[in-house]
């Protein structure tokens, strides 16, 4: 999150009335990320999160902001987009729906698309613990399993036809060494896409993006008691995908030494094992992993280096460190078999 596009106090303020959610009261930029313009927005109702959105088109929106009102819908703790009662929701099937037709969760502030959704309770978890992995992996799950029946379908925009058109783009910005890597993974990548085994992973929906600072946790208060996942949000890289990608991001961050990039074998375990008791793998998932969490790294780094060498200007942008997501892949390439050690004690349950 960061702020790309600043936003007057007054024409926040008509938006949040306009959609029924009283006056408000205190609009505050939020500083982080690096995608969209976000702020704090606090009204008569409550507490929400407003985004203006920096590169996706207002074409691509509905699908992300449909998804969040579908799982929403279901049970799942994701912010739901507050829906302008002036504009009627689309009617029929959502895929015959045609792309410029009105959405009725997106709006537009500051001449950008923008979408105003509740804001969740709880805080992110930077440190985790075997815990707060087994919460995520299990609700990743949920998640996926929600969203089978969701109509709409939309790639993953920062899928592997993204990384053949940016890798071009980065190496000039790297040395030698990087560069060899960078390439050498691309090709492995291609070719996984393009295996039989690749073809048979299931797919739908994913978020693609669900690091440590986009799930929030809450506890009862009391020391020592679990914790409890309270939220998931900025669905914002989502798209159709392998459910495996997925949860091959979530094990690059939840389950690794931020400082070296190293597996760690206790939460990933938890992450893995909560995950399979409510979606076991199957056995093209699990003998893709090790390949997925390749892919996972090499996404995360290039997206890194693009932003890091060719980034925008924006008011209270920091733009993350590439070398952590050289460091992972590096790793994962080098310690194949590590997460299958993992996926031993879950296949002889």
């Amino acid at each position: 999150m960061a702020v790309f596009t600043e936003v007057e106090f007054g024409e926040a303020d008509a938006l949040v009335q306009r959609l029924g959610m009283g006056a408000l009261r205190d609009l505050r930029g939020i500083e982080g990320g690096i995608e969209n313009t976000n702020y704090f927005a606090t009204t008569e109702s409550g507490e929400f999160v407003l985004t203006l959105f920096e590169r996706l088109s207002a074409e691509q929106l509905p699908y992300y902001l449909c998804l969040m009102k579908h799982l929403a819908a279901r049970g799942l703790p994701v912010p739901e987009p507050v829906a302008d009662p002036a504009v009627e929701a689309p009617k029929g099937h959502a895929l015959t729906v045609p792309a410029n037709a009105p959405c009725e969760l997106l709006h537009t502030v500051a001449g950008k698309p923008a979408a105003l959704v509740q804001r969740l309770s709880g805080h992110s978890e930077l440190a985790p613990t075997a815990a707060h992995c087994a919460e995520l992996g299990e609700m990743l799950a949920r998640m996926h399993i929600a969203a089978r029946d969701f109509p709409r379908i939309q790639p993953n925009l920062r899928g592997l036809a993204w990384w053949n058109e940016t890798v071009p783009v980065v190496l000039p910005y790297i040395d030698e060494s990087q560069a060899a890597l960078l390439r050498a993974e691309l090709a492995y990548q291609n070719h996984i896409a393009e295996s039989s085994a690749y073809a048979a992973l299931p797919r739908g929906p994913v978020h693609a993006d669900m690091f440590r600072d986009n799930v929030m946790f809450a506890t009862d208060g009391e020391p020592g008691s679990a914790p409890r996942l309270t939220g998931v949000f900025d669905f914002y890289f989502a798209g159709t995908d392998t459910w495996l990608f997925d949860l091959s991001v979530c094990l690059n961050d939840w389950a690794i030494d931020l400082a070296t990039g190293v597996h760690d074998a206790a939460r990933a375990d938890a992450l893995l094992s909560a995950y399979e008791t409510v979606r076991p793998l199957n056995a093209s998932e699990r003998a893709l992993l090790p390949a997925m969490l390749r892919a996972a790294a090499l996404r995360f780094w290039i997206s890194r280096l693009w932003d890091f060498y060719l980034p925008r200007e924006a008011s209270m942008l920091k733009p993350h460190d590439p070398t952590h997501f050289e460091r992972v892949l590096r790793w994962r390439a080098n310690h194949p078999h590590a997460m299958a050690q993992a996926l031993e004690p879950l296949m002889a349950a």
